[in-house]
């Protein structure tokens, strides 16, 4: 496998011109940024873990974890592991009786379940220098409010609008034209 780098949950964001859900992951150690299209649902069970909203019953992410615990084994990493025609695969990594197994996984998929079992979120090294976006020189550090910040401001802030995918309009702009020309 390629070398992994930890990132963290930036934001979670929305496309104004499809209402698709955005999650922007932020190398740990650059100011390097992954954004991955993701379904409503996991955007709003993302959310959820995030800001550690208390539910009634255990939703299907929570279920995951717990099974995973209940089985004796441990969660030890979410991985953005290949990016293929523009779809990204991910794995949980659970180590079972002293030997690590990877379960395939939707990223989104993956995130969640991450974020509600406190364990870092990896990107395959080979993804990160295909998929990622570097902000142009002269950004200002506040134009990117990290999930930290968002998350104390409540859950509105977490879904964006167009302002706030500034940096993202060219990697916006590429995915609908490749989608386009393949139609």
């Amino acid at each position: 496998m390629s070398k992994l780098i930890e990132v963290k949950i930036d934001s979670l964001r929305v496309s104004l011109t499809n209402q698709q859900r955005i999650v922007v992951l932020k190398q740990v150690d650059a100011e390097r940024f992954l954004p991955i299209w993701i379904g409503p649902y996991e955007a709003e069970a993302i959310t959820i873990a995030l800001q550690e909203i208390e539910v009634s019953r255990p939703q299907t992410h929570d279920l995951v974890k717990n099974t995973i615990t209940s089985l004796n084994a441990k969660l030890k990493r979410a991985v953005i592991k290949t990016l293929k025609d523009d779809i990204f695969f991910g794995v949980l990594v659970v180590e079972v009786n002293g030997k690590e197994v990877e379960i395939d996984s939707r990223p989104s998929d993956a995130i969640a379940v991450a974020v509600r079992a406190h364990v870092p979120i990896m990107v395959s090294e080979k993804v990160m220098d295909k998929a990622s976006i570097i902000p142009e020189e002269g950004k200002q550090e506040d134009e990117i409010i990290s999930s930290e910040e968002e998350t104390k401001q409540g859950s509105d802030q977490l879904i964006l609008g167009e302002d706030r995918l500034s940096i993202f309009e060219d990697y916006l702009e590429k995915k609908n034209q490749s989608k386009r020309h393949r139609r």
